[in-house]
């Protein structure tokens, strides 16, 4: 086999109480990739979008990716990706992290399936280091993985699947752009000390929520004191979009990444259409262009073609 080609979903990180180490994946939206093995050294991209991303290997998080696995592969042939982007990069849906996963995962396949799927987040995380400064793995893992994740620790990198009940989402995409580099930059130095025993009690509620299938202890447990408040004053409606979700039926939500996407699990399709429709109506109250998607979440990750 000489090319493959895989869909890479989009994912949802932090998950409110989850800062850094907490995310899941969405079956849509999804980018799709095709790595090809090359007679020639080296590595080429082609984009097939009008996202403007670079094409030189050293400045596209799949690129670096790419050339992470490939390092560690000691191959002595190049590859060719053609990335068909349907994840708006700067949305807050791990954007970086679809194109860093999807080329590693097929690239992975090309190769006989050598590595396993923690180590092709370790190089994905290159991506995504690239992209904003940190090597973080909280979309990276899902995406990989799939369904929910808890990234326990980045170096050394551990990787905690967790078992979940089935769940949809509902994601409102408004079109402003908001750079993780940006984002993070706002965050503050210090926390106090309440506020993080407050948040490790909500995450560790939400992952026996998880477990358990307890969406009542779902929905107390999505509570963020240290990072949504300073977030969430970036993204026009936040406060209003989640009080119409919340009335509408959904378990609970926030901020997807750094934003502005903001998400709201829900307990059926139908519940997440609701939800969807209720963020509809405040949104379109502030005059600003937005996308709405409404999916379950992706229980295998990247998948091939």
């Amino acid at each position: 086999m000489t090319e493959i080609t895989v869909r890479s979903p989009a994912t949802v990180s932090n998950v409110v109480c989850g800062f850094d180490c907490l995310g899941f994946a969405l079956e849509s939206p999804y980018d799709e990739i095709t790595v090809r093995i090359s007679p020639e050294p080296g590595i080429r991209i082609v984009n097939n979008d009008d996202f403007g991303l670079p094409t030189d290997p050293a400045l596209n998080v799949a690129g670096v990716a790419l050339r992470a696995l490939a390092d560690d592969a000691g191959v002595g042939h190049g590859f060719e990706m053609v990335s068909s982007k349907r994840i708006k990069p700067g949305s807050g849906v791990g954007s970086s992290a679809a194109s860093a996963c999807g080329a590693v995962v097929a690239a992975n396949e090309l190769l006989g399936g050598r590595y396993s799927r923690k180590e092709l987040v370790h190089f994905a995380m290159a991506g995504e280091e690239l992209a904003s400064g940190s090597r973080h793995a909280d979309n990276v893992a899902p995406c990989i993985f799939g369904g929910f994740v808890l990234v326990r620790s980045v170096d050394p990198l551990d990787v905690v699947p967790l078992d979940c009940p089935p769940l949809w989402a509902a994601v409102i995409h408004p079109q402003i752009e908001i750079k993780t580099s940006e984002a993070r930059a706002l965050l503050p130095k210090d926390v106090p000390l309440r506020s993080a025993v407050r948040n490790w009690s909500n995450l560790g509620a939400f992952v026996v929520a998880l477990e358990k299938g307890d969406t009542k202890l779902m929905s107390r447990s999505m509570v963020d004191e240290i990072v949504e408040p300073v977030r969430g004053t970036l993204i026009p409606g936040f406060e209003q979009v989640r009080a119409a979700s919340l009335a509408a039926g959904a378990i609970g939500g926030g901020i997807s990444g750094s934003g502005p996407s903001m998400f709201m699990l829900c307990e059926t399709r139908e519940s997440a259409v609701a939800v969807r429709d209720a963020m509809d109506a405040v949104f379109l109250e502030t005059g600003i262009d937005f996308n709405t998607y409404v999916s379950p979440i992706e229980p295998n990750g990247v998948r091939v073609v």
